[in-house]
């Protein structure tokens, strides 16, 4: 539900927008001294009206955030991970079987973070691999279906994303998904709550500046799920959809929502070219 906003100017004087404060704008990500994230590079074309380059979320953080990104043994997502690869191995349902008996290790997995949320012809919609993987939960392991975000849930991704690193992503938006990119982008560009507020006020209009003391970046969804310092855990993008919305003192939608799946899919094309990296560590 759509609260009846106050001035969008009033809200952003009051909040203080200051000069950016970026911990070290020439800095690179290499994860293990091995593998290289690309965390900056020429937007995509969908983007080339509102801006020239992507950034990724690591950019705005702290040296001290950077560098527990660049070792898996200072990384505390690789703890979620980890959990992962263990799940990937379990046998999960009534049918006794486990995700390796499908697939052939984690690695052979290694498209996948870098292309969802994607269109799925057999079932006629766009599915993020949280909507996947309980697909392959409910019909081919006789497992129940796991709550979006639930700890599981984001431990697999967590695995996903690990093998992956380094990927481009490469969401595709046109054909079938085409519908769904469009509903994802109005939904970034809607004011919301009290404060009167959307997505690109913040991640569009300014990033890179502070408000209070949070270091607003670009929203780039490539490091998810994300490990947040803020409150010691893996997070999803769904989750933390939810709490930007909430935070303009709205109602918001729920995760897994097909509103949220929208968002995640417009949200994920906006970082095309950047690599995947999670899992991240952010504030």
């Amino acid at each position: 539900m759509k609260i009846k906003a106050i001035s969008t100017a009033a809200v952003l004087a009051a909040l203080t927008f200051a000069a950016p404060v970026v911990a070290d704008e020439d800095a690179e990500l290499v994860i293990n001294g091995d593998i290289e994230i690309v965390t900056k590079t020429a937007a995509p074309e969908h983007l080339s009206d509102v801006m020239d380059e992507i950034l990724s979320g690591w950019r705005f953080r702290s040296d001290e955030t950077q560098a527990m990104e660049m070792d898996d043994f200072d990384n505390p997502g690789m703890l979620g991970a980890e959990e992962g690869m263990a799940l990937f191995e379990a046998s999960w349902g009534s049918e006794g079987k486990a995700c390796a008996d499908c697939h052939d290790g984690p690695e052979s997995l290694s498209e996948v973070r870098a292309t969802y949320p994607k269109w799925n012809e057999g079932a006629g919609e766009v599915r993020t691999i949280q909507m996947q993987v309980n697909d392959c939960l409910t019909t081919k392991m006789g497992a129940d279906a796991e709550k979006y975000d639930s700890g599981k849930m984001l431990n697999l991704e967590a695995m996903l994303a690990s093998v992956a690193r380094g990927t481009p992503v490469n969401v595709t938006i046109d054909g079938p998904a085409a519908a769904t990119w469009e509903q994802g982008k109005e939904i970034y560009y809607t004011r919301y709550g009290q404060l009167e507020l959307s997505c690109a006020n913040c991640h569009e209009d300014n990033y890179g500046n502070l408000i209070r003391a949070d270091h607003l970046s670009q929203g780039q969804i490539n490091g998810f799920p994300t490990y947040r310092l803020k409150n010691a855990k893996l997070n999803g993008t769904h989750s933390r959809f939810k709490g930007c919305i909430r935070d303009t003192r709205a109602e918001t939608f729920s995760p897994g929502s097909p509103e949220f799946v929208a968002l995640e899919l417009y949200v994920a094309s906006r970082g095309n070219g950047l690599s995947v990296e999670g899992p991240s560590v952010r504030n």
